[in-house]
């Protein structure tokens, strides 16, 4: 005697989950917050040649690798919110890092433009990292509630 399985890919359930995710990032607010942390963490990365202090080594390459690892997780959330967003909640912490870096990992004493660019570029990265891990607990909550 045989047993057909099915694919659990096509379980109601996890269809329903990840319809109610996609509703979520597909929302024209989670668009913007993704994108603008994509944008924040390019110029973030970009920072040290677009501000100038690029002598600075440590700074310059904690900039660019911390900004490269966030617009990754930021293509990431916008591409598989259903996936990913157990991953949000790094986003503030780097915003933090990146605030807190000139003085933590000075080669010299921060300039003026290092210090405001870090600090704005931060400050973003954890309004919007916020908000991204607001959509994904958003739509984890939707979805919990829906099957219930």
């Amino acid at each position: 005697m045989s047993t057909i399985h099915s694919s659990i890919e096509h379980h109601p359930d996890l269809l329903a989950l990840r319809a109610t995710y996609d509703r979520a990032a597909e929302s024209m607010a989670a668009q913007f917050t993704f994108g603008m942390t994509l944008l924040t963490a390019v110029y973030a990365a970009l920072s040290p040649w677009i501000v100038g202090f690029e002598s600075t080594s440590r700074l310059t390459f904690n900039n660019f690798v911390v900004g490269a690892v966030v617009a990754f997780l930021a293509c990431g959330l916008a591409s598989a919110l259903d996936r990913t967003h157990g991953l949000a909640w790094t986003l503030p912490a780097f915003g933090v890092w990146f605030i807190v870096s000139p003085w933590v990992l000075r080669d010299i004493s921060p300039t003026p433009g290092m210090a405001w660019s870090n600090v704005v570029a931060g400050a973003l990265l954890t309004a919007l990292g916020l908000t991204a891990a607001y959509f994904g607990r958003r739509a984890r909550h939707d979805a919990a509630t829906h099957t219930t």
